[in-house]
C-alpha cells in the first residue's frame, strides 16, 4: 500500500508564504503604528503576535509531507518539510519482519506516528514521524496497513 500526501506539498507552500506575508505585513504595522500612528497604544504588539504565533504552530505541528510504501518486502518512511532547511528529513527503509509494533500519539492538533523495530544492536529502536497534516481517512489506511503487517509477523513468530 502506497500512502502520501506529496500532492498538497503546494497547499502547504501556500500556507507558510501567506503566514510570512502576515508576518512582515504585522511587523511593519507594528511599527507604522508605533512611531507613526500610536492609535493603539500597548495593543500594537498584537500586529506581530498573533502572526509569530501562527507560524510557530504551522511548524510545531511537525513535518508536513509524509510518504509511506509498504509494497514489496520492505516498509518505506519518508516525512519532510516543505522548506528543506528547516527540519532534517526522514528517510528509513527496513523489512517488514522487523516491524515489532507501532503507536499513534494524537494531541489536540499533533499527531504522531512511533514505529518499533527489532535491531541487532540494541533489540528494539523507535523511529518518530510527524503525521499531523494526514487526513483522518489516511490516518486510518495507515493504521489498518501496519496491523496487517504487525499481525502477520507475530502469526510468524508463533
Amino acid at each position: 500500500m502506497r500512502l502520501s500526501n506529496r500532492n498538497k506539498s503546494s497547499v502547504y507552500s501556500f500556507i507558510n508564504t501567506l503566514l510570512i506575508i502576515f508576518l512582515l505585513a504585522g511587523t511593519a504595522a507594528y511599527f507604522l503604528e508605533e512611531y507613526r500612528f500610536d492609535i493603539m497604544g500597548k495593543e500594537s504588539l498584537v500586529l506581530i503576535l498573533v502572526p509569530a504565533l501562527l507560524m510557530l504552530l504551522f511548524y510545531l505541528n511537525g513535518r508536513q509531507i509524509f510518504e509511506y510504501d509498504s509494497d514489496g518486502e520492505a516498509l518505506h518512511f519518508r516525512n519532510r518539510n516543505i522548506i528543506p532547511f528547516v527540519q532534517k528529513p526522514l528517510s528509513d527503509e527496513f523489512p517488514k519482519y522487523k516491524l515489532l509494533k507501532y503507536e499513534v500519539i494524537d494531541l489536540f492538533f499533533m499527531k504522531r506516528l512511533y514505529i518499533t523495530i527489532s535491531s541487532k544492536n540494541s533489540g528494539s529502536t523507535i523511529l518518530k514521524y510527524e503525521i499531523s497534516y494526514l487526513t483522518r481517512k489516511e490516518t486510518q489506511d495507515l493504521k489498518f496497513s501496519l496491523n496487517k503487517v504487525v499481525k502477520t509477523n507475530n502469526e510468524k513468530k508463533s
